[in-house]
Formats: C-alpha cells, sequence, structure tokens
C-alpha cells in the first residue's frame, strides 16, 4: 500500500506543478524575457493576496522597459499595495512614463498614487501638464453666450475669452477644478471692464483685460496653471448708463406727480376746509342779524331810541344799501327796515 500511496501523492504533486505551470508560466516567461523580476512563487502569492498576477506583470514589464523600474520606486510590492488599495495600476504606470519621457521631474511614484487614490485621473493630467488644456469662458454648460459687463461710461461689453491652462501636480489633491477657473476668469474680466473709464479704451486695447486678469493671480489653490488668457470676441452691447439715467429719471417724475397730487389734495382739503368755515361764518351773522330788529324793538320799548333817531338809522341804512347796490356790491341789507 505504501507504494501506492506515495505514486498518488507524486500524481498529485505534478498535477499542481502542471496546474500551476499552466496558469503562470506565460507570465513568469514574460517577467524573465524582460527582466521584470518577478518569480514564479511570487505569482503564486499573488493569487492568495487576491492581486491579479497579470496586472501587475504587465505593469511591472511597462515600467521596466521604459526605464523607471525599482530606482523610481515601480517595485512589485509597490505596485501589490496600489493595487489592494483600489488603485489604478496600469493608468499610474502609464502617467509615470509618459511624465519621464517629458522630463517632468515633479511627479513621483508616491505623488501619482496619492493622485490616483484621490479619484483624479493621473494620466490625463500629465498629459494636461504637457500639451496645455484650452477652456471657454463662459463654459459651456453655462448656457450664456457672452461674459457682460459695463464700463464707467454706462456702454455694456460682451466679450468671450478663452483661457490656456496646464496642470499644477504639485496642487492637483485638493486643488480646485475647472469651474472655478472660469468663474474667477469671469469675475476678473467682469472687473477690469468696470475699472475702464471708456468702452473704446477696451475696444482698442483688448490686452487690457488680460494682463490685468493675469495680474490678480487666478490660479491660487486650484489644480491649473494659468498659461495665458485671450480674448476671442468682444462686442458693444447696449447702453446702460443711459437706461439707467431713463429709469431714474422716470422714477423722479413719479415721485413728484405724487408729491404735487399730495399737495393739490392738500390744497382742496384747505379749500373745503375755508368754504365750510364761510358758510359757518355766514350763519353767525345771519343769526347776529337777526338779533337786530329784536334789539331795536327793545331799545324803542325801553325808551332808548326815539322814533327820529329809529328813522335816521333806516334812512342810514338805506343809503347805504343804494351806496353798495351802485359799486356792484351784496343786496340791500333790509335787516333795520325789517
Amino acid at each position: 500500500m505504501l507504494p501506492l500511496i506515495l505514486l498518488c501523492l507524486g500524481l498529485f504533486a505534478v498535477l499542481v506543478v502542471l496546474a500551476v505551470l499552466a496558469r503562470y508560466l506565460r507570465l513568469w516567461l514574460q517577467s524573465y524575457a524582460s527582466n521584470a523580476g518577478i518569480g514564479l512563487f511570487d505569482l503564486v502569492a499573488m493569487s492568495f493576496k487576491k492581486v491579479n498576477p497579470t496586472v501587475i506583470v504587465r505593469s511591472k514589464i511597462m515600467a521596466v522597459q521604459a526605464g523607471i523600474g525599482d530606482a523610481a520606486g515601480v517595485t512589485r510590492q509597490a505596485l501589490e499595495a496600489h493595487y489592494l488599495a483600489g488603485g489604478r495600476v496600469p493608468l499610474v504606470v502609464q502617467a509615470l512614463i509618459a511624465a519621464n519621457k517629458a522630463r517632468m521631474t515633479e511627479l513621483d511614484w508616491k505623488l501619482a498614487t496619492a493622485i490616483d487614490l484621490a479619484g483624479r485621473n493621473v494620466r490625463e493630467a500629465v498629459q494636461t501638464s504637457v500639451y496645455p488644456k484650452v477652456i471657454d469662458c463662459p463654459g459651456k454648460n453655462s448656457g450664456r453666450e457672452s461674459l457682460d459687463a459695463v464700463a464707467k461710461n454706462g456702454i455694456q461689453l460682451k466679450v468671450k475669452a478663452r483661457v490656456t491652462v496646464r496642470t499644477n501636480l504639485n496642487q492637483l489633491i485638493g486643488g480646485a477644478t475647472e469651474e472655478t477657473i472660469i468663474a474667477r476668469v469671469g469675475e476678473g474680466i467682469v472687473s477690469a471692464i468696470g475699472s475702464a473709464e471708456r468702452h473704446s479704451d477696451v475696444l482698442e486695447n483688448p490686452d487690457i483685460i488680460s494682463k490685468t486678469v493675469l495680474a490678480r493671480r487666478l490660479d491660487a489653490n486650484t489644480a491649473f496653471e494659468i498659461v495665458s488668457i485671450d480674448i476671442a470676441d468682444i462686442d458693444v452691447g447696449a447702453n446702460i448708463g443711459a437706461r439707467l439715467q431713463a429709469d431714474r429719471a422716470e422714477a423722479d417724475t413719479r415721485v413728484a406727480r405724487a408729491n404735487a397730487e399730495g399737495r393739490r389734495a392738500m390744497a382742496v382739503a384747505r379749500e373745503q376746509e375755508m368754504v365750510a368755515s364761510i358758510e359757518e361764518s355766514r350763519a353767525s351773522l345771519v343769526d347776529a342779524e337777526a338779533d337786530v330788529p329784536k334789539a331795536i324793538a327793545e331799545a324803542i320799548g325801553g325808551g332808548s331810541l326815539g322814533i327820529i333817531e329809529y328813522y335816521k338809522l333806516r334812512n342810514l341804512q338805506a343809503d347805504t344799501d343804494m351806496r353798495r347796490t351802485i359799486a356792484g356790491g351784496t343786496t340791500p341789507n333790509v335787516a333795520v327796515a325789517q
């Protein structure tokens, strides 16, 4: 039985070796041929670590063939650690190769893996750093055709700008994105136009806007570095100053009309008060005139007024009424006659 058991164990060992060779032999031969330095047992250990051996081997081969092997920090252990951390190993290696070819010494393995784990596309960042990117201002998704600003003389200008940026790898982690660049550049353009005394000054020298905006260092704390700001188009809009003056004049006219209407209403009320006062005085006068005959009668009855004095008073009153009538005055006063 012992020889049979040994034979079975030998056959099992052969099958295991054949299975390992069938799965990892091709990868090991690729690694050996390219001097990647990944052994057969390393490939078997990757399977136990839940690491994809194909990804690690091909990424290591790319790095070695590009001249950024262990000396640049791209070791097998580093590749496995980044894979287990959820990183995109081939993308990071390709970014390092592109940076090495472009002689970008600021990008190393540590920074590249940090950018990748932060969710940024490190390969695209390297490409943008090598070949600057053009951003339209205002953005295509903003829904606006141009940036509108008003000079000091009240003339509106409509501006379209193009911002050329390159990636700042050192600030890519935590740095602001394109939307911040577009917003800052738009604010700078509006401020530059608003500082101009006349809109014709901006039309004659559009580079005033570019110089003013670039001097403000709008790329601070962003993931990009502004290379240039070019004014693609500039048009003259409406006369906002004149429109505002017209609106202000209309508002002043309405206020004046309201004040005049208030004064007219007060005058009408005062007139009505005076009419009422006159009627009140007239009523008092009528009451007083009604008491005159009574007073005369009492005076005659008491002997204070004689008949001769009474007739003289009537003659005097009649003469007065006649003179008043001739002069165009009121109707004759007949209170005494009564």
